[in-house]
């Protein structure tokens, strides 16, 4: 079975104790390739470590994730800019608004969103959008551009059927599903039933938000598999199925 982790904080320091074990356990797993977003410009060299320690197994992007946007976020994105014309990346992300914690940067926020989406534009990449307690907003931003002229996904989406089939009408983009999926009382599963598998990758967003049986400890992108069956009881559908579709659907996201 084949599995793509589309969205996982590989480099964050609770992995630094034991990473080449959770990498060994993720291919074990079956999971072929892990996708890693940038957040802010100080841990971009350990993404790009984590990049080079493990070639064409990690794939970096590279962006400024919402909470990390300020009244200086112009110096940011000087730096997003010249490395996505240094490197090759997957996406531009981790993007988009938040306004779960902190409303201060609303404003920053959707400007800072909408600059690396023209980013994302000029160096023909896909967009990996963060979105918590904002849809509103982010669409604002996102449909002020022409449909179809940008593409991505929505990770760790969370939102309802309506708002699946708001995303769905902007173009190309799919839904980031992870351990949410399996939280007790959660209603993604109507959603999934709602929408079907046709836009659905796969993500763990390690090492948050770990799925059920492991809720409450460290992520890892073994831990895909429980996600997949999830997802597989949900529809009535094989884990193989399951694990063939989303595959496909994350490389038509990330052709890299």
């Amino acid at each position: 079975m084949r599995l793509i982790d589309t969205h996982c904080h590989i480099e964050s320091e609770r992995f630094e104790a034991d990473i080449d074990d959770v990498i060994a356990r993720s291919k074990a797993a079956g999971v072929e390739k892990i996708y890693l977003p940038n957040v802010d410009i100080p841990s971009l060299s350990k993404v790009l470590a984590m990049a080079e320690k493990y070639p064409d197994y990690v794939i970096p992007m590279m962006g400024i994730h919402p909470t990390e946007i300020n009244a200086d976020y112009q110096a940011d994105l000087v730096v997003v800019r010249e490395w996505l014309s240094k490197r090759k990346f997957a996406a531009v992300g981790e993007i988009g608004v938040d306004l779960y914690w902190d409303k201060t940067f609303k404003k920053e926020q959707m400007l800072a969103f909408e600059e690396q989406i023209k980013m994302a534009q000029a160096f023909d990449l896909p967009i990996n959008i963060h979105v918590r307690d904002a849809f509103n907003e982010a669409f604002e931003v996102l449909e002020a551009f022409s449909q179809g002229s940008v593409r991505g996904v929505f990770h760790c989406f969370s939102g309802s059927k309506e708002i699946a089939d708001r995303v769905f009408r902007l173009g190309d983009f799919y839904l980031g599903i992870g351990g949410v999926l399996t939280f007790k009382n959660a209603k993604l599963p109507e959603v999934i039933k709602h929408t079907g598998l046709e836009r659905i990758v796969l993500e763990t967003d390690a090492p948050f938000l770990a799925p059920t049986p492991f809720r409450g400890k460290r992520n890892e992108s073994a831990y895909l598999i429980n996600i997949a069956e999830f997802l597989g009881h949900t529809l009535s559908m094989p884990v193989e199925k399951v694990a063939e579709i989303t595959t496909e659907n994350a490389k038509k996201l990330y052709p890299l």
